[in-house]
């Protein structure tokens, strides 16, 4: 919940409150005016619903103006604060602005500038950081659209469909999704495949050496809802200490599913196993 005004939450009508664009000087404005983020659920939460409403505009690059008044970070949540902030200015942002800091955010932001080689970008005032973005340069172009970087020759032996034990399991083994495009073409392959069939599958997942990048997260965190919702009895994914698996722990925690990661794939068949038993 948010400090300060117990009637706004961490849900997408509490969180839309405190976002909002500027088309005519392309700045999406985040305020985060004396915002209490407790743990990591609540940062999911406030950058699961900054990406939709990104991905909503159409427009993949903005100036973000964030106000820092009177934010709270607890130890709890810096760690995914920083990561989830991280990804979604590599994704989207043509530069990052930042006002009235208090004392302690200031600190903990300019340590991780020293670490992560970004600028702060730090102001007193939102006056000021508006002056700065107004000095940054576009480097916004005509709409993008995706080439494909696979063929359906790429997807073929990447998915197997095990009848007697009612499994379905996706390679996504050293392979990189690096936008949007990438996702739905696997995705409507992956889909297709399933109709064929006409009938729900436990999904077993490979995510060893998988690279999500920023640009295509949202669309994968969308697309793989929507089948699981349609056609999974059950999904179990197996990755080994990867960035994408703690990506995926930390997406669950907002978007309310179980992870149901193993470390291998024998573990994670012998999850199926206990699901299928109503464990």
């Amino acid at each position: 919940m948010l400090d300060d005004d117990p009637e706004i939450q961490f849900t997408p009508e509490g969180i839309d409150t405190r976002l909002s664009f500027d088309e005519a000087r392309m700045i999406f404005e985040v305020d985060l005016g004396h915002v209490h983020f407790h743990n990591s659920a609540d940062v999911n939460a406030f950058y699961d619903r900054v990406e939709e409403r990104i991905d909503a505009t159409g427009e993949p690059w903005w100036f973000f103006l964030i106000n820092y008044q009177g934010c709270r970070i607890d130890p709890a949540a810096w760690i995914a604060f920083s990561h989830r902030g991280k990804a979604v200015n590599l994704a989207h942002s043509m530069g990052t602005v930042r006002y009235d800091a208090s004392p302690e955010t200031r600190a903990q932001i300019e340590r991780a500038a020293g670490t992560e080689a970004f600028d702060p970008n730090l102001f007193a005032t939102r006056d000021a950081a508006i002056a700065r973005i107004a000095d940054l340069p576009s480097t916004r172009r005509e709409k993008i659209v995706h080439e494909p970087n696979y063929a359906r020759a790429d997807f073929e032996p990447r998915l197997t469909f095990f009848l007697e034990d009612e499994v379905m399991e996706a390679d996504f083994s050293d392979f990189t999704f690096h936008h949007s495009r990438d996702v739905d073409d696997f995705y409507d392959f992956i889909e297709e495949k399933i109709k064929k069939t006409d009938r729900k599958w436990y999904f077993l997942v490979n995510y060893n050496n998988t690279r999500i990048e920023p640009a295509a997260w949202v669309q994968f965190a969308r697309r793989g809802k929507n089948l699981n919702i349609a056609a999974s009895l059950g999904s179990v994914r197996y990755a080994a200490g990867s960035e994408t698996e703690r990506d995926i722990r930390m997406r669950a925690e907002s978007q309310e599913f179980r992870p149901n990661i193993r470390n291998t794939r024998e573990e994670a068949l012998a999850r199926i196993a206990e699901i299928k038993a109503g464990g």
